[in-house]
């Protein structure tokens, strides 16, 4: 039951709809506090900024297509005692996005490249930023749909717009053409106009084997990348090793002395 339906319409209208949710709390906490006029009208303001800043938050989040939510509350460190977390804590404060700076993380399989990669994306939303993250494999993948329907330029500008642009798995799979000039040309859109982060199982040292048919054009888009770049190395053992599979009856057995007592 809305007890004001007389402000409805009119809340409507002024796009405050949703100073409903909290009017009837907010008229109790007035009345019970006697609170001026103006501390009352305060209330509802912030009520309001407080809704619209959640649902921008939302909305960036969603359209961050992250795979999962991965924050740097939950990034174990333990297991990276090589990490220098003062440089994570800097990147958290998102002083490389204003900077335009790219950031490169490298480590093995299971290290948590994706998982820092999102936690910083994580920071970036809840700064304001909009935020992408996607894979190499799916990023050539929309670039080249785009190109089949006549839309590759705008898609390519969509792209080169986004505050921050998460490139994960660099590398798993060889750069070939158009790909190779697809991504090239993104970069290059990008290069100290953006941020973009950007994972990989290869080292620093072997990024150009990526490209594989061009690196001509590979060492051109490496440059731009690595230029004032903040790069993060992950070393340690992987979080998804398997667990350890129990005994089976027939191995117990086997392990029996001969001469034990039945």
């Amino acid at each position: 039951m809305n007890p004001h339906p007389e402000l409805t319409p009119a809340l409507k209208q002024l796009r405050l709809s949703g100073i409903l949710d909290s009017l009837e709390a907010r008229i109790r906490q007035a009345i019970d506090g006697k609170l001026a006029y103006i501390e009352f009208l305060a209330l509802l303001i912030q009520d309001e900024i407080a809704r619209r800043e959640q649902k921008k938050f939302t909305t960036r989040v969603r359209r961050a297509s992250f795979r999962a939510t991965k924050t740097l509350e939950g990034f174990d460190y333990d297991r990276l005692p090589g990490l220098n977390r003062s440089q994570v804590a800097d990147l958290a404060t998102g002083r490389y996005l204003d900077e335009k700076a790219p950031v490169l993380i490298v480590g093995p399989c299971g290290t948590g490249k994706s998982h820092l990669a999102q936690a910083l994306g994580h920071c970036a939303v809840r700064q304001g930023r909009d935020v992408l993250f996607t894979t190499q494999s799916q990023l050539a993948n929309s670039l080249n749909a785009a190109r089949a329907i006549g839309a590759f330029e705008r898609k390519l500008q969509s792209l080169a717009r986004i505050d921050l642009l998460i490139v994960d798995d660099f590398g798993l799979k060889p750069l070939r053409a158009p790909h190779d000039e697809d991504f090239h040309e993104l970069i290059a859109e990008r290069y100290e106009r953006a941020s973009t982060i950007v994972t990989s199982n290869l080292d620093f040292a072997e990024w150009g084997d990526a490209f594989p048919a061009n690196r001509m054009l590979g060492a051109a888009t490496l440059d731009r990348l690595r230029h004032g770049a903040h790069r993060i190395v992950l070393d340690g053992p992987s979080y998804r090793a398997p667990r350890p599979s129990p005994e089976s009856p027939q191995t117990a057995v086997a392990k029996t002395p001969k001469n034990a007592p039945n």
